[in-house]
Order: structure tokens, then C-alpha cells, then sequence
């Protein structure tokens, strides 16, 4: 059996997928961009920029969002019991980077709004939900946190892409 052993820890080795080379192939899929945002116990705003985000279920109408542990707003999302999702136009590029940024005061510089829940949103955002918490699921060095819509509003225009590392636009 340990010559089984052996081969078998060679194939696993043969098969490590190169965390560069993995980055590369995801950078390779194009997927919408998001601003997600809740409200500590304090009333203090978080926020995240996402392109992992989709929909769950539509009975009852569910979304994922993923979000680095490593993020600044990590820990209170961690404990959230809402939040709300924005999704963003090209015209929202420098509030994607901001709340992408981390360190920087996401909140300052305007470009928000308070929706009728009253959470920070995205003004103009093409279209924005309300969550309840529903479940958080640990998953590698991300937490994928799953929300229970519970509102939606619907704005106009056309959705900004993040592709191969950059935000672009559809032609």
C-alpha cells in the first residue's frame, strides 16, 4: 500500500492548480458589478464591491454575494441581519473602486442614497435589492452570505461588466 500512497500524493501534486494561473482563468469570465452595504448596531454604513454575485432562488427570491474574510467590512457583515445589493452602470466606476478600495472612507464622497429600508444604496443604480440574512457559509478565503429579497427597485441603463481585471461596458 505505501507505493499507492506515493503515487496517489504525486497526482495531487501534479494537479495543485496554480493560484496566478486560477486567477487568470476567473479573470477570463465576465460578470456584473455590485456595491453591497449594511448598517452596524451603531448606525456606522460598511460596504463591498462584488462581481461573485448571483441568484439563488427565485421561491422565495434568493441572492448570493461573496465577500473576502480579508475585506474591512468582513466582521460586520458577519453579523448583519440586512443588506442591501446595487447594481452599477458604467457612470459608477469611481464609486466601484472606492468601496473596492480598501482603507478608503466609502461613505464620504456622495454618489449614495438612503433606500426605503434604510440602508445606503447606489443612486441611479440600475437596479437595487433589499436582504434579509438568510445564511453565511465559509468557503476558502471568502464567505459566501446569502440573502432573502425583500425589495426590489428597478432603475435604467446598461450594466458595467468586469472583465480580465477591469471594469468595461457592453458594446
Amino acid at each position: 500500500m505505501p507505493e499507492r500512497q506515493e503515487v496517489l500524493e504525486e497526482v495531487r501534486e501534479r494537479a495543485a492548480v496554480v493560484p496566478e494561473e486560477f486567477r487568470a482563468a476567473m479573470a477570463r469570465f465576465p460578470s456584473g458589478v455590485v456595491v453591497v452595504t449594511t448598517c452596524c448596531e451603531d448606525g456606522t454604513p460598511r460596504g463591498f464591491t462584488a462581481s461573485s454575485f448571483c441568484s439563488v432562488s427565485l421561491e422565495p427570491p434568493m441572492v448570493l454575494v461573496c465577500l473576502a474574510n480579508s475585506a474591512d467590512s468582513a466582521p460586520s457583515f458577519g453579523h448583519c441581519d440586512r443588506f442591501a445589493v446595487s447594481v452599477l452602470a458604467p457612470d459608477h466606476r469611481p464609486l466601484a473602486v472606492r468601496f473596492a478600495t480598501k482603507g478608503s472612507d466609502k461613505f464620504a464622497s456622495g454618489g449614495l442614497r438612503t433606500s426605503p429600508d434604510g440602508l445606503p444604496t447606489v443612486d441611479r443604480a440600475l437596479s437595487e435589492l433589499d436582504c434579509t440574512a438568510h445564511a453565511r457559509h465559509p468557503a476558502g478565503d471568502h464567505t459566501v452570505l446569502i440573502g432573502r429579497v425583500t425589495g426590489v427597485r428597478l432603475g435604467e441603463g446598461s450594466p458595467m461588466v468586469y472583465y480580465d481585471r477591469g471594469f468595461r461596458t457592453l458594446a
